[in-house]
């Protein structure tokens, strides 16, 4: 049984080296029969007719070469992991690769069957080895090229994360007055360079922006609006073109998706402005109280906008009308700056304020001339300061009362 297996090895040898002479013109069969049988590489057509002719010279080589080796075959996969990271970067589909090796497999079994009538000295168990070779052989040279395209695929992916990145630093950094860097940009994120936008930012998704990017493009597109979507840090960036000035439009439909806070910048021109409009939505999405989750525009929250843009003014504005009443105790505190709010928001008036807080005017008005005690400011008999309003603006803001 060895002798006869020893045999039946070099007839594969012999065989393989017999086609191996005529390799150029194998090739040229191979890329014709590529042509006819496989139409994934006329349809993508990404594939140059030279490159197609040397990856198949090199790999029907190799092929060839392998079948009538019997030791380590790791030097021998070479031109297939070529092969399969090349037409990664080509983007051809990995079916169309795979199909020519089985068709490229077909063709060096005719061609060994062929030699071997020619001889005329090969038995039917010879064949039968030599068969089985051919398809192990096929098979591991695919399974080489399969897992060369994979790993190249995935560094492309890298590469593009990486490139995709980049162009949103540099737009959310100013780059895009570049005309040039607008360009790539807009092309590569399928955006127009010039006209209206709006930024949205969004806190909390962070890592999860690829969950959340499909539905709201999808739900943006429903309004004729592309957007882009990037996560950055922990705030979720969203680059909306605007054909129309449909803002609200593009409120409703991140609230849709999104349950958490978010801003939406004022109407900026083209992607020149788009840092600009970036700060704007980070300050808009800074404006929603904690606890809530909401979606808010910058143009509905500018007296937010500016107490938040000043931490010190906005502070000392605090203290210089509140005074005492920051320093109550939670219960006390929590419903005396409730009722402020809510005296202010009505202009002063003891009844709807009543109505609004369901208790009593008088119980509202003696409420207030604590407040007045406490805040040594009138806040009855006149109008109301344009600076209260500011301070009931900044409530939703103010840190915890201080634990005795």
């Amino acid at each position: 049984m060895t002798d006869v297996r020893a045999d039946n090895g070099d007839t594969a040898r012999s065989l393989a080296a017999s086609v191996l002479g005529g390799l150029d013109e194998l090739t040229d069969g191979l890329v014709s029969v590529i042509g006819d049988q496989n139409p994934g590489y006329r349809l993508v057509d990404v594939v140059p007719r030279d490159d197609l002719w040397h990856s198949c010279h090199d790999n029907l080589r190799r092929v060839l070469q392998l079948i009538g080796h019997a030791g380590d075959a790791e030097d021998f996969y070479d031109a297939a992991r070529a092969t399969g990271r090349r037409r990664a970067e080509q983007q051809l589909p990995l079916d169309d690769v795979l199909r020519s090796f089985r068709l490229g497999g077909r063709l060096v079994w005719q061609a060994l069957t062929d030699q071997a009538r020619a001889t005329g000295e090969v038995n039917n168990e010879a064949m039968l080895d030599l068969a089985t070779r051919v398809w192990e052989v096929v098979d591991a040279i695919s399974a080489q090229v399969a897992q060369a395209y994979h790993a190249a695929e995935r560094s492309l992916v890298r590469a593009d994360e990486q490139r995709r990145a980049s162009l949103w630093e540099g737009l959310l950094q100013g780059r895009a007055a570049d005309a040039g860097f607008a360009y790539e940009a807009g092309r590569t994120l399928r955006l127009p360079i010039s006209g209206r936008y709006v930024v949205v930012a969004a806190a909390g998704p962070g890592d999860a922006d690829a969950g959340f990017a499909e539905p709201l493009g999808s739900a943006l597109e429903d309004l004729g609006s592309p957007s882009a979507w990037q996560s950055r840090a922990d705030v979720l960036v969203g680059l909306v073109a605007l054909p129309g000035r449909d803002v609200a439009g593009v409120v409703a439909a991140v609230g849709s998706v999104l349950a958490v806070p978010a801003g939406v910048s004022l109407v900026v021109d083209g992607l020149a402005a788009v840092h600009a409009a970036y700060r704007q939505a980070v300050l808009a999405m800074r404006t929603v109280p904690p606890g809530r989750s909401e979606v808010v525009c910058l143009a509905e929250r500018l007296p937010e906008a500016l107490l938040l843009s000043s931490p010190e003014l906005t502070d000392s504005l605090l203290q210089n009308w509140l005074r005492g009443l920051l320093d109550l105790g939670g219960d006390e505190r929590g419903l005396l700056l409730e009722t402020l709010s809510t005296w202010v928001g009505t202009g002063g008036s003891a009844t709807r304020s009543a109505q609004i807080l369901h208790c009593h005017r008088n119980t509202v008005l003696n409420r207030i001339h604590r407040i007045e005690g406490l805040i040594e400011q009138r806040l009855t008999g006149g109008d109301l300061s344009l600076e209260l309003a500011l301070v009931v603006r900044a409530l939703p803001f103010l840190p915890p009362p201080r634990v005795p």
